[in-house]
Parts: structure tokens; C-alpha cells; sequence
């Protein structure tokens, strides 16, 4: 089974436990059950795996290994309670269980958990040290930003060495919006490696600083596709001749095989449709044989930040199995048309939305201005006042809509729910403006 594994014949693998070890798992060797459990969780057999674990429940007890697999096991199959509830069961909890644990915290946007886990090991490696870093950047507050400054205090001068760990520290201070540290760190390192250039090009953009990661990309030998992104990135940020200039020089020399790359064309497209050239983004993109819907997405995007919402409704037309990102832009097409038509799009594309579309917020609340836009209050009305999780944003696109149709009496309605907190109003200030210029 070990062989099979090894070679990620995992399908193998698990027939040959069913065909001779099922009925003799007891009798198995510990080896042999982390082998089984290795080969569910690469296939994401989790049902099969649960099975093995109650079979197999007096072995867990005793065996790190063996806990520790059905632990990655869980993890890998996104079933993060049991995942927990077994580490929390287990006594004698090893490095590598606190790594996997907090790297499944992190995944599923509980970094409070991993930092919470973080603070029992006693002697915490490079891997729990990166995490952690990992944690705090997801996370982007004071708090972490403070934590990530006292750990790396105390960090081994020996786990500078870990460039892995090196790139996740740089991340962090810039999430978490220390600029002036995270450079000093890395001009002070003698062995840049490439994801290092990427942590800080990356952090530039986050805290709105596109001229200094253009300034470092500027320095990289021989950038590759995650460098390139960036530049596009930091190029649309700008929206300047001088961006768009560049971002036609270095389009000019990225080698063919990087355009195998969606991510890289989708930002290479969002960057000139951010600087305003549209026919090149367009011959670009239907020059692409293997179209993504985030390329999609960058096109419509752009075609609503150049006022062109016709060209996006067409490109949205083409899209076989639209997602969220597309619904949200289709809205704003038509939010921006204000027509008869528009409205109508918008009736027929909502009625047609799968039902787990409307946890998106996003998605709410473009629906929401399409419909006030168009002049729909009344649809627009019985969707806000049905929704149970209301946020912020929906009240902005309601009181936005009802002031631009000077439709007074139903602002004291929107206000009377925005009202239930003080605190909350305080955050909403904008949708304030919008009320108070709405009775003036």
C-alpha cells in the first residue's frame, strides 16, 4: 500500500485493503491503517474514512502516528469538527498535529483559532512559526500586527534561514499595514529569493502604493508569472498612460508560456481595461483560446469602468455557467443603463439566481441598486425587506436608490431599521449624507 501511495495510486491502494484488509482490519498493523488512511484522504473519501475511525477507535488512543493521519485525514475533507474534536481528545499532541490543525484554522478564515493554538505549543518550529504569521495576515489588525512584532522578536536567528517563513513574516506587516518594518526587513536580507519580491510587491498594492512595487518589480532578474501579476496589478491601480505604457512593454515580453497562465491574462486584461484601452484588452481576450470566467469577469469589469454596460450585458450572454462575480457585474451593467430593457434583464437573470447565490452580500446588493436604478422600488423593496441579514451596504443601495427618486416617505421607513443602533449609524455615515440631502 505504501508503494501505491507513494506513486499516488491511491485508488489502487484502497482496493487492496478492500480486497483483503477490511475483514482483518483489527488484526492490521498501525502502519498499515495510516497507509488506508492516507489513501482516503488524497481521494477524498470521507465516509470511508470515518468508517476506518470507528473500527479502528481503540488504536487512536495510543498511536500519535495514527491519530495524527485521521486528524489530516478530517482536515483535507473539510470536516473540521471532527478534525478537532479528535486533536482535542488526543493527550499527547505532537508538533506536526498543531501544524495541520492550525493550517485547517487558517483555511477555513478562523485565524483567531490558530493564533489560540499557537499560544499551547510550548516550543513552537518554523512551520508554527510561519502559521502564525500566516494567521495575522489574515487577520490585518493592530492586535496582529503587534503579535507578529513581538514573535518575530523572539525568532531563532537560525529560522531566518527559512525563506518560506522569511516571505510569510514580510506578508504580515503588510497586511497588517507596517510598510516601514517589512522593508527594513527585507533590504536587510542578503538572499532575496523571488516569493520575498512577490510578499512585498503584493503588500505595496494592498496598502496603495503601486509605484514603489513597479519600483521592485523593476529590480527582479528574472520575474516570473506571480511578478507579472503584480505589476499588472499595481499598473491597474494607477490607471495612468505611463501604467499602460508599461503594461504594453512587458506584455510584449513575457514569454508564450506564461499566457497558459489564467490568473496572469486575467490581471494582464484587468490592467488595460483599467487604463482605458479597451480595443487591445478586447483583441487580447478573444484572441484566447481557453477562456476562464475570471477573464470574463476582468472584461465585464472593464467594460463597466470605461461606461460601455452594452458590450458587458453581450459578454455576460456568452457565458455558459455564469458565477456570483458575473451576476454582481451584470447588475452593475444595468445599473448603469437605467432603461426599460435593463430592468427587464435584471427581473429575468434574478428569477433564474441558484438560491446559495443570495448568501452572497455582494450579489444582494447589486441586485438591490440594478432595481433601484431602474426605477423598481417597489421589487427592490419587497427583496431588502425579505432578506434576514441585512448589512450595511443594502441600506446604501436602498436610501442611494429612494434619494435619486426623491421618494421622501420611504426614507423614514429604510432610517427607522438603519436606527437600531447608534453605533451602527456611525459607520454608515455616507448613507447618512444620502438622507440628509434627500430631506433638504
Amino acid at each position: 500500500m505504501k508503494l501505491l501511495n507513494d506513486k499516488k495510486q491511491f485508488k489502487k491502494a484502497l482496493a487492496l485493503f478492500d480486497q483483503h484488509g477490511i475483514n482483518n482490519i483489527l488484526t492490521l498493523s498501525n502502519f498499515t491503517i495510516t497507509q488506508v488512511l492516507k489513501a482516503c484522504a488524497h481521494k477524498g473519501d470521507l465516509q470511508r474514512g470515518k468508517i476506518i475511525h470507528n473500527l479502528i477507535a481503540s488504536k487512536t488512543k495510543n498511536d500519535i502516528y495514527v491519530s495524527s493521519t485521521l486528524i489530516h485525514l478530517y482536515v483535507l475533507c473539510d470536516d473540521i469538527a471532527s478534525a478537532q474534536s479528535l486533536f482535542d481528545s488526543t493527550k499527547n499532541k505532537t508538533p506536526a498535529m498543531y501544524g495541520i490543525m492550525m493550517k485547517a484554522f487558517i483555511k477555513n478564515k478562523q485565524a483567531n483559532k490558530a493564533i489560540a493554538l499557537f499560544n499551547e505549543i510550548q516550543n513552537p518550529n518554523d512551520v508554527h512559526m510561519l502559521l502564525l504569521f500566516n494567521s495575522c495576515a489574515q487577520l490585518k489588525t493592530k492586535e496582529a500586527l503587534d503579535l507578529v512584532k513581538k514573535i518575530s522578536k523572539q525568532i531563532p536567528k537560525s529560522f531566518y534561514s527559512n525563506r518560506h517563513l522569511l516571505t510569510s513574516l514580510l506578508d504580515a506587516l503588510m497586511k497588517c499595514g507596517d510598510v516601514a518594518h517589512a522593508e527594513a526587513l527585507f533590504y536587510s536580507s542578503k538572499d532575496k529569493v523571488l516569493p520575498m519580491y512577490g510578499a512585498m510587491m503584493k503588500g505595496y498594492v494592498h496598502n496603495n502604493l503601486p509605484d514603489k512595487a513597479i519600483d521592485l518589480f523593476n529590480k527582479v532578474e528574472n520575474p516570473d508569472d506571480i511578478q507579472m501579476i503584480l505589476l499588472f496589478n499595481s499598473c491597474a491601480q494607477l490607471k495612468t498612460k505611463e501604467a499602460l505604457d508599461l503594461v504594453k512593454k512587458v506584455s510584449k515580453q513575457i514569454p508564450k508560456s506564461f499566457y497558459s497562465n489564467p490568473h496572469l491574462l486575467t490581471s494582464l486584461l484587468d490592467a488595460l481595461m483599467k487604463c482605458g484601452d479597451v480595443a487591445h484588452a478586447e483583441s487580447l481576450f478573444y484572441s484566447s483560446k481557453e477562456k476562464v470566467l475570471s477573464s470574463y469577469g476582468a472584461m465585464m469589469k472593464g467594460y463597466v469602468h470605461n461606461n460601455l454596460p452594452d458590450k458587458a450585458i453581450d459578454l455576460f450572454n456568452k457565458v455558459e455557467n455564469p458565477g456570483d462575480v458575473q451576476m454582481i457585474l451584470l447588475f452593475n451593467s444595468c445599473a448603469q443603463l437605467k432603461t426599460k430593457e435593463a430592468l427587464d434583464l435584471v427581473k429575468k437573470v434574478s428569477k433564474q439566481i441558484p438560491k446559495s447565490f443570495y448568501s452572497n452580500r455582494h450579489l444582494f446588493t447589486s441586485l438591490l441598486d440594478a432595481l433601484m436604478k431602474c426605477g423598481d422600488v417597489a421589487h427592490a423593496e419587497a427583496l431588502f425587506y425579505s432578506s434576514k441579514d441585512k448589512v450595511l451596504p443594502m441600506y446604501g443601495a436602498m436610501m442611494k436608490g429612494i434619494n435619486r427618486l426623491n421618494i421622501y416617505d420611504n426614507v423614514e421607513l429604510i432610517m427607522s431599521q438603519l436606527f437600531i443602533s447608534f453605533e451602527v449609524f456611525l459607520h454608515c455615515w455616507t448613507w447618512s449624507l444620502s438622507f440628509l440631502n434627500a430631506i433638504s
